[in-house]
């Protein structure tokens, strides 16, 4: 197994430990969720008892595959934890998630949920926000043209995603802009800007979102880093 895939499942099986007889779990979008997604069934087969809820279709069809029972939000509107990866994790424990498309459907996940795990390798720690220069935002095809016009006046240009030669599509059916930005001093402003320009349906930023974070180390060790009470 690549040294990747080895950090990664031992991060998912750490994150296991948070998981409880009976609970409703959120399952992330990615590359992090979906080793957490394939530890989880394995412990379903042996006889755990819980139901999930998807952030994508994608990880629906994953989870579905493994024997794990899948609800939608409506029969399950209130999640114990959610586990999920993210692109960039502050000092602060803010994070920019959507790389993989799924950001707004893994928002309101988190939002639903009690405790909010966030599984990464070591790499995805970054001193601020926006050090990768990248922000995915979500945006309603038809406000395409205003939002790139807000955005850029903003200081975040942004390109639409592409799928092949097609524009991407999320399971919403909406566009995506990846927008250039740079290391965010304050993300909750940055976020709140954004949100306000009409058409847009939700951005990458996670800000005080994040309960835990496990964090994969090369040398086989899984940090856990925890929010302080009173600042999620």
């Amino acid at each position: 197994m690549e040294p990747r895939k080895q950090i990664l499942r031992a991060v998912a099986e750490r994150a296991l430990a948070f998981v409880e007889r009976g609970n409703a779990v959120g399952l992330g979008t990615g590359r992090a969720a979906s080793a957490f997604i394939d530890a989880l069934a394995l412990r379903v087969r042996e006889g755990l008892r819980i139901r999930a809820v998807a952030t994508s279709v994608e990880s629906e069809r994953r989870a579905k595959a493994l024997g794990i029972r899948v609800s939608s939000l409506a029969e399950c509107p209130r999640l114990d934890l959610v586990v999920d990866g993210a692109d960039e994790v502050s000092p602060a424990l803010d994070l920019i998630k959507g790389y993989g498309g799924a950001l707004v459907r893994e928002k309101i996940v988190a939002a639903a949920s009690r405790r909010r795990i966030t599984v990464v390798t070591e790499e995805k720690l970054v001193p601020a926000l926006g050090a990768r220069g990248r922000l995915p935002v979500e945006v309603l095809p038809f406000a395409l043209p205003l939002a790139r016009e807000r955005l850029d006046r903003l200081g975040f240009p942004g390109r639409v995603r592409k799928d092949g030669r097609h524009d991407f599509r999320t399971d919403n059916g909406n566009v995506i802009l990846d927008c250039r930005v740079p290391r965010l001093r304050d993300p909750g402003a940055a976020e709140e800007a954004i949100r306000a320009i009409p058409g847009i349906v939700g951005t990458g930023l996670f800000v005080g979102m994040a309960t835990h974070v496990l964090v994969g180390r090369e040398n086989g060790a899984v940090d856990l880093l925890k929010r302080p009470r009173g600042r999620s």
